[in-house]
């Protein structure tokens, strides 16, 4: 490879698909099979726990208790949304005008390092973070005179934001450069103004339907213990997920948030670049496998949408049948903590040094030299990556979040299930007994993935 095709090679990755398969060399010499072995069977003696557990003590895994929190002053999410548009805007001004390597950049750094990868995470533990920190709804507030003409209708549901998801992904995964400082700040820029534009038309409802970051961190805010605001409450995390009704596409989009994570992984490993016929030893860079990506992205989708609807199909039928459609996107909800499991577990290391490039781009953001926080002295570390038992270590911390993200979506599954079959625990072990395989399946494949050899 020719130094050119090197340094084009190099800039076109994002931080993400650099910076989370450094250590893989030492993982190799880690015992993951048994520790794959040890993780699959936990899962699997989770569901067979669950069969014999009684109703009641499922019931209280997830019990919550409804209770209204002192409501903040209106003003206060008006004023974080105002900051929150000013950082976006001068953000957007430094990848415009700022540094264009996207390791000096605050704009790459901040919206995939500390948005997509840490934003998701948080708002499984914190709830409803968005509210605080989305850059429209301070600005529609000072522009309330103006009424939306357009209503948008409920059954819409999250169909606008499940297409946005998968355009998302495209980008992330296939896009020549989705980290070059400048086109991110063309799409960021064009996204805010097209989102303006839907929201000074058709209002809040914009958001609720269209607005990927919204349904994004209110669908993982689902599994969070406790929900501020007015109507919130606490209980077992998770205990959100159990709404009767969830929003017409809604478990589509939970599974399709699995699916983007999955495949995310998968388009690293030797099998799949094997698959599509790239040497995984002398990857020709971003520019030749944009088609295969895109093409297997939305295989990935597909296929988790169709093995997963077979598996309440199935489950259905062993229950003594029932509404698909009600079982389908409610049981889809008990997949959310796998999704989040396998977003933590894949990005734990890309936000360990991308979180390092970030705090010496915001020491210096225009990279003149400047030593505004004091911090000159310090320089970004992958050492941790080359000692073994630092490796050990993070690798098993991904794992352990595998194995506890399916032991939890098991749990979450078979309480859903008794919802929707009436408390029968009999009938709810048969309708969660092929799901219960799938999980078990899914626990091999992911902790399959953190041991796979990564050549992209």
């Amino acid at each position: 490879m020719t130094p050119g095709r090197l340094a084009f090679f190099l800039f076109a990755l994002p931080v993400a698909a650099w910076s989370h398969t450094s250590e893989g060399g030492f993982v190799l010499l880690l015992p993951t099979r048994a520790y794959t072995v040890a993780g699959v069977a936990a899962v699997a003696l989770t569901v067979l726990v669950l069969f014999a557990a009684r109703p009641a003590a499922v019931r209280a895994i997830f019990a919550s208790m409804i209770f209204s929190f002192t409501k903040a002053p209106e003003i206060l999410p008006v004023i974080t949304s105002v900051l929150s548009f000013l950082l976006l805007a001068s953000l957007v001004t430094l990848g415009v005008a700022g540094p264009r390597g996207p390791l000096d950049n605050l704009l790459p750094l901040s919206f995939w390092t500390m948005g997509w990868m840490a934003l998701v995470p948080l708002a499984a533990v914190a709830g409803d973070i968005w509210r605080w920190i989305n850059p429209w709804t301070g600005l529609l507030h000072l522009l309330s005179p103006i009424r939306p003409r357009v209503t948008l209708p409920p059954r819409l549901g999250v169909w606008p934001a499940l297409i946005l998801l998968v355009a998302f992904a495209a980008f992330l995964l296939a896009d020549l450069a989705p980290d070059d400082p400048r086109r991110l700040a063309v799409v960021v820029a064009v996204y805010w103004l097209v989102t303006m534009a839907g929201c000074l038309l058709c209002g809040d409802g914009w958001t609720r339907h269209a607005e990927l970051g919204r349904v994004v961190l209110s669908t993982y805010a689902r599994l969070a213990p406790i929900q501020w605001g007015p109507d919130g409450g606490a209980g077992g995390p998770g205990w959100r997920a159990l709404a009767a009704s969830p929003l017409p596409g809604l478990g589509l989009f939970a599974l399709t948030l699995l699916a983007v994570g999955s495949f995310d992984g998968i388009n690293e490993t030797f099998w799949w670049l094997g698959l599509i016929g790239v040497n995984p030893l002398e990857f020709p860079g971003r520019s030749a496998v944009v088609l295969p990506t895109m093409l297997g992205l939305g295989a990935a989708i597909l296929a988790l949408w169709a093995a997963f609807a077979l598996t309440v199909r199935a489950g259905l039928a062993l229950a003594g049948g029932g509404a698909f459609v009600p079982a389908f996107s409610r049981l889809a909800l008990a997949l959310l903590p796998i999704a989040l499991a396998y977003h933590i577990a894949h990005y734990l290391t890309a936000i360990l040094v991308g979180l390092q490039y970030w705090i010496v781009a915001l020491n210096d953001p225009l990279h003149s030299g400047a030593d505004l926080l004091g911090l000159a002295s310090f320089r970004v570390s992958t050492g941790m990556f080359n000692r073994l038992d630092l490796v050990r270590v993070i690798w098993l911390t991904q794992a352990a979040v595998v194995v506890a993200g399916h032991v939890w979506s098991v749990l979450l599954s078979h309480r859903i299930a008794l919802d929707i079959v009436g408390d029968d625990h009999a009938r709810a072990v048969r309708l969660t007994l092929p799901l219960s395989g799938f999980m078990v399946a899914y626990t091999f494949l992911g902790l399959w993935l953190l041991a796979a050899p990564r050549g992209a």
